[in-house]
């Protein structure tokens, strides 16, 4: 088995690229500010899964990696809210979209964390 295998990892990857081609929509002054950001936080919730994975011989440390991506993925979430407040982000299908997904990710990350915290095996 692979991090690939992983359907977190796949979400999360699936995410990011939709959210790096939405933030290279956003108006010019908000590419270097909170798209930077966005595209930064997005992008760390998949590599830490990853990174969580690659040391899942030691529990604490693979949960500890996901703790880290699951705080990725809520900071990407309020990156995306503050682009919408801030009307950088109109196109309120997109917005709607990226953050439901967001939320289910979250969630599914949360689960994945209280099944490793209670059946954790090396392989």
């Amino acid at each position: 088995m692979s991090y690939r295998d992983l359907e977190i990892w796949q979400e999360a990857r699936s995410l990011a690229v939709d959210i790096h081609r939405m933030s290279l929509k956003l108006p010019k002054f908000e590419l270097y500010e909170t798209g930077s950001q966005i595209r930064r936080s997005s992008h760390s919730v998949r590599s830490n899964i990853v990174e969580g994975y690659g040391r899942r011989r030691y529990k604490q440390e693979f949960i500890r990696f996901l703790v880290f991506s699951h705080a990725s993925c809520d900071e990407t979430t309020d990156h995306l809210e503050a682009l919408r407040d801030c009307q950088s982000l109109s196109d309120e299908e997109i917005y709607t979209s990226l953050h439901d997904r967001l939320i289910v990710l979250s969630r599914k990350i949360n689960l994945f964390i209280q099944a490793v915290e209670k059946n954790h095996r090396t392989e």
